[in-house]
């Protein structure tokens, strides 16, 4: 388990599943709950979190960084990486505030050694992730599979019982 003493749980699936569609609709019915989400997703692909022509764009391509955005509403920090390999997971976990969350869900950083919900459509014609990943504790499927009884199955189009799993089994919450 990584540094941080927040429970730290990962949804591990192909692209195309669902996982971002899952996550906002977890994030959403844990956050009724007054459960405090973070959430870290991992993109392979370059993005941009500011507009070209935006003062905080233009302040970030002159060299600066970070870049701290600011309102009442919310705050951003845009850091430029200098890094030639991908982001470590538990380097990227130090910028979460412990104080301010009760869990952080993780999209993608598939490799990382944390449990892990795995989201599985027979329809896509995927290899299932449990085999050859230890972390997996769960698995999510639009279909009844076979698996070892450590894990747990759940139904991908019910978030409610998905919720309930990360409240009974990962938070142990009654």
């Amino acid at each position: 388990m990584p540094r941080s003493e927040i429970p730290i749980l990962g949804f591990a699936a192909p692209s195309g599943t669902g996982k971002t569609t899952l996550l906002a609709q977890l994030i959403s019915a844990l956050t009724l709950k007054n459960i405090r989400v973070g959430l870290i997703k991992h993109s392979h692909h370059d993005f941009e979190v500011d507009r070209p022509g935006k003062d905080s764009f233009r302040l970030r391509a002159a060299g600066a960084s970070p870049v701290m955005l600011v309102s009442k509403y919310r705050r951003a920090i845009i850091t430029e990486l200098t890094a030639t390999s991908e982001p470590d997971l538990l380097e990227q976990l130090k910028f979460f505030d412990n104080d301010e969350l009760d869990i952080i869900l993780v999209e993608g950083f598939s490799s990382a050694p944390i449990p892990k919900i795995e989201l599985h459509r027979p329809s896509l014609n995927k290899p299932l992730l449990f085999p050859n990943d230890p972390n997996i504790i769960a698995i999510a499927s639009d279909v009844s599979l076979v698996t070892p009884k450590n894990l747990v199955n759940l139904d991908i189009n019910q978030p409610d019982d998905i919720t309930a799993f990360i409240i009974q089994h990962f938070l142990n919450k009654p």
